[in-house]
């Protein structure tokens, strides 16, 4: 339940985001462009590459960009190809999901 209404809240925001990222003439958004440009900046400047896909309500697609260095970038684009750059942080970990096997994480803060 707190799983989909976190899916449900982040959905909601990113596609906010996504829809209303068209900006007047005159007006400046930093944190959104053209696709190819915004994945081109993620490997050109922090060396990330896709990791995660997902469709959110066939209005926008949520990506998910990661580096080595544990950098990462969640990217929605709309139906016109823009995207914008709605969450951004540090410290990525992958967790390997088994089927049928409930993994418990570490609590914030501690290390496994």
């Amino acid at each position: 339940m707190v799983r989909n209404m976190i899916r449900n809240l982040v959905g909601t925001a990113a596609i906010a985001l996504a829809v209303t990222a068209q900006p007047a003439a005159a007006q400046q958004v930093f944190n959104c462009a053209e696709h190819s440009q915004v994945v081109e900046s993620l490997g050109s400047h922090y060396s990330e590459t896709l990791q995660a896909v997902g469709l959110i309500n066939q209005t926008a697609i949520l990506e998910v960009f990661v580096s080595e260095s544990g950098t990462w970038t969640m990217l929605v684009t709309n139906l016109e190809g823009h995207s914008c750059v709605v969450f951004a942080g540090e410290s990525w970990e992958a967790l390997a999901i088994v089927p049928g096997l409930k993994t418990k994480l570490p609590a914030f803060g501690q290390t496994r």
